[in-house]
Parts: C-alpha cells; sequence; structure tokens
C-alpha cells in the first residue's frame, strides 16, 4: 500500500485502495547532454497543475468523476544511474502488482528505462508508442550505454524487434536511423500512420512513453534540447487521445520537461493539459 503524497496533480487525491491510475514523479536529469534541470519538472508540474480545471472541454470528462492517486516523488540517487532506475523500476513493480497503471512523471527520458523495464516483467508481449523529436538508439553517448540519448535502445534489447513504434522524430544520428529501420517503425516529423499503428496494436499490451519535445519549441521552449519543427499542441493533444483511449496502455510516462527554461511558466502549463487529457484519455 502506498501512502497519499501532500502535494497532488489536481484532482489525484483518491485513495490508492480505488484508484486505477497511480502518478509518480522521478525528477532524475544525472545523464542529461545539454542542458540540466528536469529534476525539478514533477513539482513544477503538480504545482501549476492547479491552474488548470479538471474538466476537459475536449473530451467532455471531469477528472472529478474518476480516481486517481499521487504516491509523490521517488529519492532518487543522483551518483548512480543504475540505483535510479532500479528504485523507478520497484515503484513501477509495487503499482503493477496491485492492478494498476503506473503513470510516471520525468526527468529526463531515461527514467523511462526503469519504468519500462516493471512493465515487462508483468507483460511479455509488451509494444512500445514513444513520441519525441529525438531518436534516442544511440548505442552509447560518450561511452555511457545508460543515457537519456540511449533509452529506446535499451528498451529494444529487452521487447524486441518489430515492437517499438516512434512518431515526431526529427533528430538523430544517421546511424539511429539506420537502426530503425531493421528493429523499430520510426516515423518521421510528425503522427504520419499513428492511425495504423493504433489499429495494429488494439488488444495488446503497450506502453506510452511521451517526450515533450516533440512539440515545436514555439510552443514548448521549457527543455533541455528544443528542436525546430515539431508538433503543435493541437497535434499532439490528439495523439495522446487517440493513443490512450484506444488502447490498452499498461505503463506510461511524460518526460523532459525543464520548467526554469521558460519563466513565464506556459510550457509547465502546456505538460500539466496534456496530462490531463492523457489521464482522462485512460479512465
Amino acid at each position: 500500500m502506498l501512502e497519499k503524497n501532500i502535494q497532488t496533480f489536481i484532482a489525484c487525491d483518491s485513495e490508492y485502495d480505488e484508484s486505477k491510475i497511480v502518478l509518480f514523479g522521478a525528477g532524475f536529469d544525472s545523464t542529461t547532454s545539454f542542458r540540466p534541470g528536469t529534476r525539478f519538472a514533477p513539482s513544477a508540474i503538480r504545482s501549476e497543475s492547479f491552474g488548470i480545471e479538471t474538466y476537459s472541454p475536449y473530451q467532455d470528462k471531469d477528472m472529478t468523476d474518476y480516481s486517481y492517486f499521487d504516491s509523490g516523488d521517488l529519492e532518487l540517487p543522483f551518483g548512480s544511474v543504475r540505483r535510479a532506475l532500479s528504485d523507478i523500476a520497484m515503484r513501477s513493480d509495487i503499482i503493477l502488482k496491485d492492478g494498476k497503471i503506473p503513470f510516471m512523471i520525468g526527468g529526463e527520458h531515461l527514467v523511462t528505462f526503469g519504468s519500462v523495464m516493471a512493465v515487462n516483467d508483468m507483460y511479455k508481449d509488451l509494444h512500445i508508442i514513444h513520441f519525441d523529436a529525438h531518436a534516442d538508439l544511440r548505442e552509447e553517448y560518450l561511452g555511457q550505454p545508460l543515457s537519456h540519448a540511449c533509452v529506446i535502445r535499451r528498451c529494444h534489447e529487452i521487447i524486441g524487434n518489430g515492437r517499438i513504434f516512434q512518431f515526431g522524430i526529427r533528430s538523430g544520428e544517421r546511424e539511429e536511423f539506420r537502426f530503425a529501420g531493421h528493429h523499430t517503425e520510426l516515423h518521421k516529423f510528425g503522427f504520419g500512420g499513428l492511425a495504423e499503428t493504433v489499429e495494429k496494436l488494439r488488444g495488446k499490451n503497450v506502453y506510452f512513453t511521451l517526450d515533450l519535445d516533440v512539440l515545436d519549441p514555439s510552443v514548448f521552449c521549457g527543455t533541455g534540447t528544443p528542436e525546430a519543427e515539431g508538433v503543435s499542441f493541437k497535434e499532439l493533444r490528439e495523439a495522446v487521445t487517440l493513443v490512450c483511449s484506444e488502447l490498452n496502455i499498461v505503463g506510461c510516462d511524460v518526460n523532459e520537461l525543464s520548467p526554469h527554461y521558460d519563466p513565464s511558466g506556459a510550457s509547465t502549463a502546456v505538460a500539466c493539459k496534456i496530462i490531463r487529457e492523457m489521464l482522462l484519455a485512460l479512465s
């Protein structure tokens, strides 16, 4: 049994036993290669979430009609990547074994690997849908195989070929795109092919990982690795709603907000609204 967090994401203050979805924060950015700061995202998102409504006019659903539990942030050891990933896997494992969906708020993208390890242990036929500006398929980065630049490559190693579907990708080494051509299904620049992927994955167990830098920097500048020519908020909102409402999502995460790079708070507000839409679509 997990204990309720004192400060929660808006409307995520139900009791653990009655909640289908359990949030937790993984504020970790020790392998960030450009601009750090994602460790502050979970707390910023919780605080700023009270600036949005619980009701979604897009879906005509209200968070107050459902039960969500926020279990708070993990205290991750910044000096040990493996220990941090282990702690994330253990938190996800607790949630999964109680028949619930772990919803992780990062943190840099490497945190996804910890949650995927736990979900893959529970669901052997796991597939991944990955929204991102970056392929994240490097074998290593500066000699480190456990890096945010390598997270999807590490996930591929445990779930295998033909099970990872990538969208919005517009940055990476040539070798990453070549690797994707043989091992993943990569869709460059946007969400073309997403509807077909959703049809293909109906009835299968899916982990959904969302790197918010898939958005154009004009919409979402509060990130450590901004990449020009991203998707719009409307495109992302519609895409996450499709994935979360139509597929059997058994775990998910939202990551790569660095709140202090956008002093206006607009990027954090965007993250909050996307999380709200995902929660409602999963309900």
